[in-house]
């Protein structure tokens, strides 16, 4: 697909990530928003999938991490066709499959339940290790927050991978700064993320997380890393897209009200 064309793609999933959780009337759209750009590279035009056959063998397969930010995943999903837009709408509703994080059981195309920071990381060098074993040609890509690399988990994971030499996992850490409790620097400093990485023996990137021919770009030079996984770190903004929403801790866990969404589908170009 043309970078103009991801682009695009990429607006329609921020407008189907609003106005989910305008009608839930709770989610988390800023981190849902900065990392709307990377799932929606990774689904059109990085991973080997087919939405008429979720469960292809050896299909390349795509964990959020960051599980509150479930709306983007289901909104990417949506628009690649694993179901109906409108479907989405459901989301936090009772009974609805959709639910505030994503549940492998309910919903095709997601390939792990997340929401426990740290844990969807581990279970994607879980899977890393597992294609290894088969000798399948399918990836594992992962997007963590970096919020979230607060958890020791995370290390745990990410030593373990780079000692089994996993080159079929490659991580993006969604880098907008804030958490749910503001600037990650008050909360638990977290730079430098890159050279964090490097020593625990993984191939490190940097990217503007925002910038759809690096993310593509970055992505297809992860493929050609021999003996070490891949992070590449992405500078992103959180609520990227709604003015008002960016780089606001404020918008991490609340939904919109009706003059806000009306607003924020004015910037996004979507229909009320």
């Amino acid at each position: 697909m043309e970078i103009s064309e991801l682009e695009k793609t990429a607006a329609r999933v921020r407008v189907t990530i609003i106005k989910a959780i305008y009608e839930a009337g709770s989610g988390h759209p800023g981190g849902s928003l900065s990392a709307a750009d990377i799932i929606t590279a990774l689904y059109f035009e990085i991973m080997n999938i087919d939405p008429k056959d979720p469960k292809m063998k050896d299909r390349d397969k795509f964990v959020l991490s960051k599980g509150h930010a479930g709306p983007a995943q289901y909104a990417t999903l949506a628009e690649r066709g694993y179901f109906p837009k409108e479907d989405v709408m459901t989301l936090r509703k009772m009974g609805s499959r959709f639910q505030g994080h994503p549940n492998m059981n309910l919903v095709p195309g997601i390939e792990m339940s997340t929401g426990s920071l740290g844990q969807g990381f581990s279970a994607s060098v879980g899977m890393a290790m597992a294609y290894k074993l088969d000798k399948s040609s399918g990836r594992i890509y992962t997007v963590l927050g970096d919020g979230e690399i607060q958890e020791g988990i995370v290390w745990e994971a990410a030593m373990a991978a780079a000692h089994y030499g996993l080159d079929d996992l490659t991580a993006f850490v969604d880098w907008n700064g804030l958490q749910i409790d503001g600037r990650n620097d008050d909360v638990m400093k977290v730079a430098p993320i890159d050279k964090k990485f490097e020593a625990f023996g993984w191939n490190v990137m940097q990217i503007d997380g925002h910038d759809m021919k690096a993310i593509v770009a970055a992505a297809n030079e992860a493929k050609t890393v021999k003996g070490r996984p891949t992070v590449i770190i992405a500078k992103t903004v959180k609520g990227k897209g709604v003015s008002f929403m960016e780089d606001q801790a404020g918008w991490h866990g609340k939904a919109p009200n009706e003059d806000e969404y009306k607003q924020a589908m004015k910037e996004l170009g979507g229909e009320l």
